[in-house]
Protein backbone atom coordinates (compact mmCIF):
# COMPACT_ATOMS: atom_id res chain seq x y z
CA UNK A 1 0.00 0.00 0.00
CA UNK A 2 1.37 3.28 -1.00
CA UNK A 3 1.55 6.39 1.46
CA UNK A 4 0.12 8.51 -1.38
CA UNK A 5 -2.99 8.11 -3.23
CA UNK A 6 -2.89 8.20 -7.11
CA UNK A 7 -6.09 7.65 -8.85
CA UNK A 8 -4.30 6.78 -11.93
CA UNK A 9 -3.69 3.41 -9.42
CA UNK A 10 -6.94 3.01 -8.71
CA UNK A 11 -8.32 2.53 -12.29
CA UNK A 12 -5.25 0.42 -13.19
CA UNK A 13 -6.11 -1.56 -10.44
CA UNK A 14 -10.09 -2.15 -11.38
CA UNK A 15 -8.99 -2.29 -15.32
CA UNK A 16 -7.12 -5.64 -14.11
CA UNK A 17 -9.96 -7.18 -11.70
CA UNK A 18 -11.40 -8.77 -14.36
CA UNK A 19 -10.59 -12.06 -16.57
CA UNK A 20 -11.72 -12.39 -19.94
CA UNK A 21 -15.15 -14.50 -18.74
CA UNK A 22 -15.86 -11.45 -16.24
CA UNK A 23 -14.51 -13.15 -13.11
CA UNK A 24 -12.96 -10.69 -10.50
CA UNK A 25 -9.76 -11.28 -9.45
CA UNK A 26 -8.98 -10.69 -6.24
CA UNK A 27 -5.57 -9.90 -6.01
CA UNK A 28 -6.22 -6.99 -7.99
CA UNK A 29 -9.57 -6.20 -6.01
CA UNK A 30 -7.49 -6.12 -3.02
CA UNK A 31 -5.22 -3.99 -4.77
CA UNK A 32 -7.23 -1.07 -5.85
CA UNK A 33 -9.09 -1.31 -2.29
CA UNK A 34 -5.15 -0.45 -0.80
CA UNK A 35 -5.20 2.43 -3.06
CA UNK A 36 -8.72 3.36 -1.86
CA UNK A 37 -7.58 3.07 1.86
CA UNK A 38 -4.20 5.32 1.45
CA UNK A 39 -7.10 8.09 -0.52
CA UNK A 40 -9.20 7.99 2.76
CA UNK A 41 -6.26 8.02 5.40
CA UNK A 42 -5.00 11.11 3.04
CA UNK A 43 -7.68 13.22 3.81
CA UNK A 44 -7.28 12.88 7.93
CA UNK A 45 -9.61 11.31 10.58
CA UNK A 46 -12.75 11.15 9.05
CA UNK A 47 -12.81 8.42 7.45
CA UNK A 48 -10.73 5.91 9.90
CA UNK A 49 -13.95 4.11 11.40
CA UNK A 50 -14.06 3.08 7.62
CA UNK A 51 -10.57 2.25 6.44
CA UNK A 52 -9.49 0.54 9.68
CA UNK A 53 -12.31 -2.04 9.03
CA UNK A 54 -11.79 -2.10 5.70
CA UNK A 55 -7.70 -2.53 6.39
CA UNK A 56 -8.69 -5.88 8.34
CA UNK A 57 -10.79 -7.30 5.53
CA UNK A 58 -8.21 -6.76 3.19
CA UNK A 59 -5.32 -8.62 5.70
CA UNK A 60 -7.97 -11.34 6.06
CA UNK A 61 -8.34 -11.68 2.12
CA UNK A 62 -4.48 -11.60 1.67
CA UNK A 63 -4.27 -14.36 4.15
CA UNK A 64 -7.08 -17.08 2.36
CA UNK A 65 -5.23 -15.74 -1.10
CA UNK A 66 -1.26 -16.92 0.73
CA UNK A 67 -2.91 -19.97 2.32
CA UNK A 68 -2.53 -23.41 1.96
CA UNK A 69 -5.75 -23.12 -0.45
CA UNK A 70 -5.21 -19.93 -1.73
CA UNK A 71 -5.78 -21.17 -5.45
CA UNK A 72 -9.71 -21.49 -4.49
CA UNK A 73 -9.20 -17.73 -3.61
CA UNK A 74 -8.07 -16.37 -7.04
CA UNK A 75 -11.39 -15.15 -8.41
CA UNK A 76 -14.53 -13.91 -5.82
CA UNK A 77 -16.55 -16.56 -8.26
CA UNK A 78 -14.04 -19.33 -7.27
CA UNK A 79 -14.29 -18.35 -3.67
CA UNK A 80 -17.65 -18.27 -3.61
CA UNK A 81 -17.61 -21.61 -5.37
CA UNK A 82 -15.00 -23.00 -2.98
CA UNK A 83 -16.45 -22.46 0.49
CA UNK A 84 -20.49 -22.87 -0.41
CA UNK A 85 -19.45 -26.47 -1.35
CA UNK A 86 -17.74 -27.38 1.75
CA UNK A 87 -20.00 -25.53 3.83
CA UNK A 88 -17.28 -22.81 5.60
CA UNK A 89 -19.74 -19.85 5.35
CA UNK A 90 -21.86 -19.24 7.80
CA UNK A 91 -25.46 -18.43 6.17
CA UNK A 92 -27.81 -17.99 9.20
CA UNK A 93 -25.58 -16.69 12.21
CA UNK A 94 -21.81 -16.17 12.89
CA UNK A 95 -20.90 -19.75 14.49
CA UNK A 96 -18.04 -21.76 13.06
CA UNK A 97 -16.80 -19.39 9.94
CA UNK A 98 -17.10 -15.21 11.46
CA UNK A 99 -14.35 -14.77 9.11
CA UNK A 100 -15.32 -16.51 5.75
CA UNK A 101 -14.01 -15.09 1.99
CA UNK A 102 -17.80 -14.63 1.58
CA UNK A 103 -18.73 -12.90 4.46
CA UNK A 104 -15.39 -10.80 4.53
CA UNK A 105 -15.91 -9.76 0.91
CA UNK A 106 -19.08 -8.69 1.40
CA UNK A 107 -18.10 -5.85 3.93
CA UNK A 108 -15.73 -4.64 1.00
CA UNK A 109 -18.13 -4.35 -1.46
CA UNK A 110 -20.48 -2.86 0.24
CA UNK A 111 -18.34 -0.10 1.24
CA UNK A 112 -16.78 -0.15 -2.22
CA UNK A 113 -20.71 0.68 -3.44
CA UNK A 114 -20.49 3.69 -0.78
CA UNK A 115 -17.16 5.03 -2.41
CA UNK A 116 -18.37 4.71 -6.30
CA UNK A 117 -21.37 6.50 -5.12
CA UNK A 118 -19.40 9.29 -3.52
CA UNK A 119 -17.03 9.75 -6.23
CA UNK A 120 -19.42 9.86 -8.68
CA UNK A 121 -21.01 12.86 -7.20
CA UNK A 122 -17.71 14.22 -6.53
CA UNK A 123 -17.30 13.65 -10.07
CA UNK A 124 -19.99 15.60 -11.37
CA UNK A 125 -20.31 18.06 -8.35
CA UNK A 126 -19.92 21.71 -9.04
CA UNK A 127 -17.54 24.40 -7.30
CA UNK A 128 -20.43 24.90 -4.64
CA UNK A 129 -21.00 21.70 -3.65
CA UNK A 130 -20.70 20.24 -0.14
CA UNK A 131 -18.25 17.49 0.32
CA UNK A 132 -20.90 17.01 3.28
CA UNK A 133 -23.64 16.42 1.74
CA UNK A 134 -22.48 14.19 -1.24
CA UNK A 135 -21.04 12.01 1.25
CA UNK A 136 -23.78 11.80 3.46
CA UNK A 137 -26.01 11.26 0.51
CA UNK A 138 -23.84 8.33 -0.96
CA UNK A 139 -23.15 6.55 2.92
CA UNK A 140 -27.55 6.90 3.35
CA UNK A 141 -28.20 4.93 -0.20
CA UNK A 142 -25.50 2.15 0.74
CA UNK A 143 -23.52 1.43 3.92
CA UNK A 144 -26.48 3.16 6.09
CA UNK A 145 -28.57 0.78 5.69
CA UNK A 146 -25.89 -2.30 7.40
CA UNK A 147 -24.67 0.11 10.27
CA UNK A 148 -26.49 0.48 13.87
CA UNK A 149 -28.22 3.83 14.74
CA UNK A 150 -25.25 4.86 16.78
CA UNK A 151 -22.75 4.19 14.35
CA UNK A 152 -24.67 6.04 11.90
CA UNK A 153 -24.87 8.92 14.10
CA UNK A 154 -20.94 9.09 14.56
CA UNK A 155 -20.72 9.18 10.86
CA UNK A 156 -23.04 11.45 10.33
CA UNK A 157 -20.79 14.03 12.30
CA UNK A 158 -17.61 12.86 10.87
CA UNK A 159 -18.98 13.95 7.43
CA UNK A 160 -19.73 17.62 9.07
CA UNK A 161 -15.39 17.93 8.84
CA UNK A 162 -14.87 16.90 5.76
CA UNK A 163 -12.78 19.11 3.64
CA UNK A 164 -14.00 21.00 0.80
CA UNK A 165 -14.44 20.26 -3.23
CA UNK A 166 -11.17 21.20 -4.00
CA UNK A 167 -9.12 19.56 -1.20
CA UNK A 168 -10.20 16.29 -2.43
CA UNK A 169 -9.43 16.22 -5.99
CA UNK A 170 -5.91 17.57 -5.06
CA UNK A 171 -5.46 14.46 -2.88
CA UNK A 172 -5.84 12.45 -6.03
CA UNK A 173 -2.44 13.07 -7.61
CA UNK A 174 -3.99 13.60 -11.38
CA UNK A 175 -3.50 16.57 -12.46
CA UNK A 176 -5.73 19.94 -12.35
CA UNK A 177 -9.95 19.82 -12.27
CA UNK A 178 -10.30 18.59 -14.94
CA UNK A 179 -7.89 15.81 -15.02
CA UNK A 180 -9.23 14.72 -12.38
CA UNK A 181 -13.24 14.56 -13.57
CA UNK A 182 -11.84 12.89 -16.25
CA UNK A 183 -9.68 10.04 -14.73
CA UNK A 184 -12.71 9.52 -12.61
CA UNK A 185 -14.80 8.84 -15.37
CA UNK A 186 -12.82 6.19 -17.02
CA UNK A 187 -12.30 4.74 -13.26
CA UNK A 188 -15.60 4.29 -12.28
CA UNK A 189 -17.08 2.59 -14.59
CA UNK A 190 -14.30 -0.34 -13.99
CA UNK A 191 -15.57 0.08 -10.38
CA UNK A 192 -19.06 -0.26 -11.53
CA UNK A 193 -19.01 -3.25 -13.46
CA UNK A 194 -16.89 -5.02 -10.98
CA UNK A 195 -19.57 -3.82 -8.14
CA UNK A 196 -22.06 -5.28 -10.13
CA UNK A 197 -20.46 -8.71 -11.56
CA UNK A 198 -20.43 -9.24 -7.66
CA UNK A 199 -23.66 -8.24 -6.44
CA UNK A 200 -25.47 -10.45 -8.90
CA UNK A 201 -22.93 -13.30 -8.40
CA UNK A 202 -24.27 -12.71 -4.44
CA UNK A 203 -27.43 -12.10 -4.72
CA UNK A 204 -27.57 -15.42 -7.27
CA UNK A 205 -25.85 -17.19 -4.30
CA UNK A 206 -28.29 -15.70 -1.60
CA UNK A 207 -24.93 -14.30 0.48
CA UNK A 208 -26.23 -10.21 0.12
CA UNK A 209 -27.54 -10.55 4.13
CA UNK A 210 -24.59 -12.74 5.70
CA UNK A 211 -24.91 -12.09 9.18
Amino acid sequence: MTDTFRLQEVLDAFRSCLSETKEVYVKYYIAGWQDLVSFMNSLGNMFSFISSDVVSKIKIMENFLSGENGSHYVTIQSMVNYELENDLVDLTNRGNHPESGCRTLLRLHRALHWLELFLDRLRTSTEGSKTSVMCSEAYNESLAHHHPWYIRTVVGVAFCALPGRDTFFDVMNAGDHTQVVHLLGESLPLISEVYQITEDLYAKNNLLELP
